[in-house]
């Protein structure tokens, strides 16, 4: 899919090339001739309607709301669907995992951990199965707090179903994220793949219980070649619902004996102070670069780039990324203007900088 958007630009002018286009992208003839079948039986339109009238959103690599953490992952879903909002403040996320079978003793530690991240501007991100993951998703609502639920199925195929009054919670201070299209029904091959999500849309994992088989280890697994940090609450010897949260830490993860922990490694302290700053403060070169031409003017995507001199493509991302934090907004066309006084304050200082 990455190889496809690189030679043709965007998904639509990839769905619509022709076939001797698509082998020329690198694609086999088998594959080519599947695409092609699909294009005359599949109605597009049609689709995004149906999807549309659910409040579905869909969302690619291209689209500001694609959560910019999923695509610091290898194989990020080229395609995400969304029910709810993902926003800016969702980039300080942690996963909150385990058993379905859980204990008193993992209920209230979940509890407790959920409530207290949600408490302090974290977002809790989970899978909506029973046991560890519901509970994570109930503590972190009623804190006042948002919640990121990940499906192994499509977002409008709730499971288990009684949870689908807490889904109806979920989409008001949170949002539900698949990769599997809408109607696509749960199935136990579709679990450990959609874990990679949960990782990736987090800064850390924690497992609260597991067992030596659970897909709570999965997600850890993931979180390790993502580079997270992966935490595991210590369980009794005896307890088979602790034994693999226990063989996680017997491997090198940090055990989590109390939230203080989760403070000092994600410095939780200071995250208001972070949000402020991702808000004011441009990132790398390039956002400096883009706030320096924009201004109350709307200027196209197009202008931003001659005066940027940058590739297109560098172009888009920051800015779709820009307007996650609020620094730029969308006013329609592909047109950007800057975002309240942060940008122009850092012209200024930019200016009186240069002229020193």
């Amino acid at each position: 899919m990455q190889g496809l958007i690189a030679y043709f630009g965007d998904l639509e002018s990839a769905w619509n090339a022709d076939a001797a286009d698509l082998i020329q992208a690198g694609l086999g003839l088998k594959v080519v001739e599947r695409v092609v079948a699909a294009r005359k039986s599949v109605n597009l339109e049609q689709v995004l309607e149906k999807i549309q009238a659910q409040n579905i959103k869909v969302l690619t690599w291209q689209d500001r709301e694609y959560p910019p953490p999923l695509k610091e992952i290898d194989q990020p879903p080229p395609v995400l669907y969304a029910r709810g909002e993902y926003l800016p403040d969702d980039l300080f996320a942690v996963a909150v995992v385990g058993t379905r079978k859980v204990t008193p003793y993992g209920r209230q530690v979940t509890e407790e951990l959920s409530s207290f991240l949600a408490s302090n501007g974290i977002t809790v991100v989970s899978g909506l199965a029973r046991g560890v993951d519901s509970i994570a998703h109930q503590a972190a609502l009623k804190a006042g707090g948002r919640t990121i639920g990940v499906l192994g199925s499509g977002v409008d195929v709730i499971y288990p179903p009684e949870h689908a009054k807490l889904v109806e919670r979920m989409m008001e201070s949170g949002v539900l994220l698949s990769d599997y299209a809408p109607g696509v029904p749960p199935d136990a091959s579709n679990f450990p793949p959609r874990n990679r999500i949960i990782s990736g849309l987090s800064l850390a994992v924690v497992v609260v219980e597991a067992g030596e088989t659970s897909g709570a280890l999965i997600t850890a697994e993931f979180a390790a070649e993502q580079g997270r940090e992966i935490f595991a609450v210590p369980g009794g010897i005896y307890a088979p619902q602790s034994r693999g949260a226990n063989k996680l830490i017997q491997n090198g993860a940090q055990p989590l004996l109390s939230a203080q922990d989760l403070m000092q490694a994600l410095d939780i302290t200071r995250i208001g102070e972070h949000k402020a700053a991702r808000k004011a403060l441009p990132a790398d070169e390039t956002e400096a670069r883009l706030l320096d031409i924009l201004g109350v003017e709307p200027l196209h995507v197009d202008e931003i780039r001659a005066q940027a001199q940058l590739p297109v493509e560098k172009v888009s991302a920051a800015l779709a990324l820009m307007e996650l934090k609020g620094m730029v907004r969308q006013v329609g066309g592909m047109n950007y203007v800057a975002v309240g006084e942060p940008a122009g304050e850092y012209k200024a200082d930019k200016q009186t900088a240069d002229k020193d």
